[in-house]
């Protein structure tokens, strides 16, 4: 492992952590892909045996006396994973760990460090990885019985906090349309606890290329995902304010085999299309007059009462 001892917050080394915007990290290979920041031992922990590689690591110096640290930075610095070890002959794997395992280890003070916006948020560690390479969509669900679709959520804490539901009530994969925040933006990572990299997910269009066209992230979900769902099985409950909506509780629903459960944008819901389209209307009973639930919230609701 190298590791570089940094004095100065402004050195260019450091850029990628302070100074570059979602957008700039997505794309920052492009067109081969991007790059996240994950945040804390725990995230980096579980975003490394995910499959995603570190770039480098960002180290508060006062972390190199932990034991906890020196293990998790040894193992994210080393390149290898059981899924790199299940998958290539020894040979292959020894020279990919040598050429891997000599990522940079930045180290800095931690009153230097706090100079970056949100550090104090950040556990102490940070480390910037490649990103996941995205599977099919039949990939992801084949084999599945519960799962969630998100249609345009848009806010960043409520993706992270449906990733922790539906990784703590068993749901076993997630399908996102276009419109959705990136899974891998920072927030959504840091609230989701890194259970983004606990649940298998994809758009229900693989294909990223098309993630920055505008008209493709305001389409939603359309009449060919729900066809696609049917024929592996799977019928459909979108959760809709309607007056022909039944009970979340309702036997029919817990008796299907396959369930897909689709939740809507934060300000409009689901549209009016992909309601029609769905073979369930869903509403959570609610006292005193509440009308309906965050997003996040009405998830875990949801996930804990369908896919338990």
């Amino acid at each position: 492992m190298q590791y570089i001892n940094i004095t100065d917050i402004n050195d260019k080394c450091l850029s990628v952590y302070k100074d570059l915007n979602e957008s700039q990290l997505r794309h920052y290979y492009e067109p081969d892909g991007g790059v996240f920041i994950a945040e804390s031992l725990k995230v980096i922990e579980r975003a490394f045996l995910f499959g995603c590689k570190a770039e480098s690591v960002l180290l508060e110096k006062e972390k190199l006396d932990s034991d906890e640290y020196k293990r998790v930075v040894e193992l994210v610095a080393s390149g290898s994973n059981n899924k790199a070890d299940n998958s290539e002959d020894k040979e292959v794997k020894d020279n990919k760990e040598d050429k891997e395992g000599d990522i940079p280890i930045y180290v800095a003070e931690q009153m230097e460090l706090s100079k970056i916006t949100g550090y104090n948020l950040t556990g102490g560690i940070l480390a910037v990885m490649r990103r996941p390479d995205l599977k099919s969509v039949i990939d992801i669900i084949d084999g599945c019985t519960r799962i969630a679709i998100l249609d345009t959520v848009v806010n960043p804490t409520n993706i992270g906090a449906i990733f922790r539901s539906a990784a703590a009530f068993n749901v076993e994969a997630i399908l996102l349309t276009k419109g959705c925040c990136d899974p891998l933006s920072r927030r959504a990572i840091r609230v989701s606890m890194g259970n983004v990299f606990q649940i298998p997910w994809t758009y229900l269009d693989s294909n990223e290329d098309e993630y920055n066209d505008e008209r493709e992230r305001q389409a939603g979900l359309v009449k060919e995902n729900f066809d696609l769902l049917h024929e592996k099985g799977f019928k459909t409950a979108a959760m809709a304010l309607k007056e022909d909506s039944i009970k979340l509780d309702d036997e029919r629903l817990k008796k299907e085999e396959k369930l897909a459960i689709i939740m809507g944008n934060e300000g409009d819901g689901l549209s009016d299309a992909a309601i029609a389209m769905s073979d369930y209307k869903v509403i959570i009973p609610m006292a005193h007059e509440v009308d309906s639930l965050n997003v996040a919230a009405a998830s875990a609701v949801a996930f804990w009462e369908l896919a338990r």
